[in-house]
């Protein structure tokens, strides 16, 4: 399959969203069966994919009122960065499966809506350069798949760092492929390459599986990859993909600058609870030395706040704004920035949180 023959959307235009949910069934009209099922689909029965989101609702959010709050205020710090909102992109691959944009359309959404970030994924169908005419001076953090080859890694390393990237995402928890039922029955290959990634693949990642490239990539990933990654590229450096607090403990041990909770959207190991369950026994054992990022299953402003208010310091966006991208390209994605921030103060409102420190000293009730 050729790239021109996949024919992702190229329609760009701003979307009005009454919800992120609802983006999914309208994106699959418009993306190609394939892809669609790669963005949308989870591992095995896609019970942990489900669970990311059904999780949150084992958690509430208790009204209060005569609380004092007005126009709350949903600005944050991480690291160097001044956020107007609490929420950033993940770093996601293959962007073109959703709109002919690529991550340029992407980078360019999150530019126009102003003061977020962007994860950049090595898995990325889209170059450096052509993403940084999308972000220009929007900060952007950088997820790499580890080489076998350390030489190789330090180029990629090399290349991030010239391109901007102020930190590291080691992504850990995908060193082999969930089992990915709808995309084996597609007989599913990327129909583009992968340029940052393609100087270690036997190929360029074009009409290659996704099984076929991880298995050219890293997979003894060990503590020690935290180190070299920190002391060769000078930059803070997250572990991803963490959902035991003891593996939590054993990368700030070794060095890492932040936790990124995530279970990969139900990707990965199918059965996992969702990343939510997780996130506040993580959160106690990280007990604030480092930043926690976390995602996986965000779809409301409800959400975010929980996440917030269960330990989280950011939360990465993920399939809703590949939907935004397919819908609309890079207002689209503006779109769906925009959606947050308006749903997320509309939450903070209710529940009596002028700002984000607000939210993170709320009390959560167990409904189950």
């Amino acid at each position: 399959m050729t790239e021109g023959q996949y024919g992702a959307p190229d329609h760009v235009k701003k979307l009005g969203i009454f919800n992120t949910i609802e983006l999914e069934d309208l994106a699959k009209e418009v993306i190609p069966h394939g892809g669609f099922d790669y963005l949308a689909g989870g591992s095995g029965d896609e019970f942990t994919l489900r669970r990311n989101v059904e999780s949150f609702n084992f958690k509430g959010i208790v009204p209060r009122v005569a609380a004092n709050v007005e126009f709350p205020e949903t600005n944050t710090k991480i690291f160097e960065h001044e956020l107007k909102v609490p929420y950033i992109m993940a770093p996601i691959a293959a962007h073109g499966l959703a709109h002919q944009s690529k991550e340029a359309g992407t980078a360019r959404g999150i530019r126009e809506f102003g003061g977020s970030l962007m994860s950049i994924s090595a898995y990325s169908g889209a170059t450096f350069e052509e993403i940084d005419e999308g972000l220009q001076d929007t900060p952007r953090w950088f997820q790499i798949y580890m080489s076998k080859d350390d030489q190789l890694n330090k180029s990629i390393l090399d290349e991030a760092k010239a391109d901007g990237a102020t930190a590291i995402i080691l992504t850990a928890d995908a060193t082999v492929g969930g089992n990915r039922h709808r995309d084996e029955k597609n007989h599913f290959v990327y129909p583009f390459s992968m340029p940052i990634v393609a100087r270690y693949l036997t190929g360029t990642g074009k009409d290659m599986s996704l099984n076929n490239i991880y298995g050219q990539s890293k997979q003894k990933i060990t503590m020690d990859d935290i180190r070299f990654i920190k002391e060769y590229s000078g930059l803070p450096v997250f572990l991803k993909g963490v959902q035991a607090p003891e593996d939590a403990e054993a990368a700030i041990q070794a060095g890492a600058d932040g936790i990124w909770v995530s279970t990969h959207g139900g990707r990965q190991l199918d059965g996992a609870p969702g990343s939510f369950e997780m996130l506040p026994a993580i959160a106690k054992v990280v007990d604030k030395r480092v930043p926690i990022v976390f995602d996986s299953g965000i779809r409301r402003g409800e959400h975010i706040f929980k996440a917030l208010a269960s330990g989280a310091d950011i939360v990465a966006i993920g399939r809703p704004v590949l939907f935004g991208l397919a819908l609309g390209g890079w207002q689209g994605v503006q779109s769906v920035f925009e959606y947050f921030e308006r749903d997320l103060k509309r939450v903070m409102q209710l529940a009596g949180t002028q700002t984000i420190e607000d939210i993170k000293n709320t009390q959560l009730i167990d409904l189950r």
